[in-house]
């Protein structure tokens, strides 16, 4: 498994719209062959930081399946103007896992 993880600032004044449309456009992200999941996290000290997590089987389902699909494109639309600066992906192997 792959996680994907993504700091966003959001534009201070478009929070709430964010993160409605965060909703709405979850549904593209979550057809995409390889998904297994995803959550949006909103930072306790910094009001417009957000943490998205997306967990992928494969790096190649996040970086071709869903960034060249039509999906993609759509989630795109709805989102990618929230943010400023522009967000660094970053993609993550497990190497130790301990739960209660």
């Amino acid at each position: 498994m792959i996680l994907e993880a993504v700091f966003l600032y959001i534009k201070p004044h478009l929070k709430i719209q964010f993160e409605n449309d965060f909703v709405l456009a979850s549904q593209y992200i979550s057809s995409i062959n390889g998904y297994l999941g995803h959550r949006l996290e909103k930072c306790v000290e910094i009001e417009n930081k957000y943490l998205l997590l997306v967990d992928w089987n494969t790096l190649e389902d996040h970086t071709v399946g869903f960034r060249t699909s039509e999906a993609y494109f759509e989630w795109k639309k709805m989102l990618h103007n929230y943010y400023e600066p522009f967000p660094i992906v970053e993609h993550f192997e497990t190497v130790f896992e301990n739960k209660i």
